[in-house]
């Protein structure tokens, strides 16, 4: 077998929106923890190439600025890096010293790369020995719900990942679907008609804004 042929396997391994949650026992900075000991609650498990960087030490100090919002979503955060359980204590620790916030989230040490590869996390054509930037929600049945990619050389966008946490519970709370750029307050999108009777009792539900039958929205 070709090292391009496991390569590319390992990429395609990935899981996809929609399929159960890849289950992992792990060595982090919190001691050794397994994805099932999060059932109840939702996920946000994200990778970072490495300790001791600049721009991952920026988004390490943006995701702690956002635990207590997720929290309040019932949301736990995870990070994940190829490094040692000794790097990252040092790292975290160098962050509180040097910049005056406390990591309070675990971080997986994946030395063995197995939370990596079983997440499709290594891409092997910018590094076979750093995590990208992944992003995977996970909910609270441990269903894989979102899934973002960042490159190495681009910080992640925290208001973004927060608000997608919130439009995905919104969204199964309500059983409805949220537009580009929705926030929490706004209008949301009313499921689209299956039948031509309900298109034509939606134009007239005085509850909606319809721009067309297939385009309604609607206060929650």
């Amino acid at each position: 077998m070709t090292e391009e042929h496991v390569n590319n396997t390992e990429v395609r391994s990935l899981p996809r929106i929609g399929d159960a949650a890849p289950q992992f026992e792990a060595v982090t900075t919190h001691g050794n923890l397994k994805l099932e000991d999060y059932k109840g609650s939702w996920v946000v498990l994200f990778s970072h190439p490495a300790d001791f960087t600049p721009v991952c030490t920026t988004e390490f100090i943006g995701f702690q600025n956002i635990s207590a919002d997720l929290k309040e979503l019932n949301t736990e955060l995870l990070g994940l890096s190829v490094d040692s359980i000794s790097s990252h204590i040092a790292w975290v620790r160098n962050i509180e010293e040097n910049f005056g916030t406390k990591i309070e989230f675990p971080v997986i040490a994946d030395l063995s790369m197995d939370v990596s590869k079983k997440y499709g996390m290594i891409m092997p054509n910018e590094s076979s020995t750093e995590a990208s930037r992944a992003v995977f929600v996970i909910d609270e049945k441990q269903v894989v719900r979102s899934i973002i990619y960042y490159p190495l050389s681009t910080g992640r966008n925290m208001d973004e990942i927060l608000r997608l946490v919130k439009a995905l519970q919104t969204a199964d709370e309500h059983q409805v679907a949220t537009p580009a750029d929705w926030q929490p307050g706004e209008k949301v999108i009313v499921p689209p008609a299956a039948t031509q009777e309900g298109a034509e009792e939606r134009m007239n539900n005085k509850d909606y804004e319809c721009v067309d039958f297939y385009f309604c929205k609607r206060d929650l």
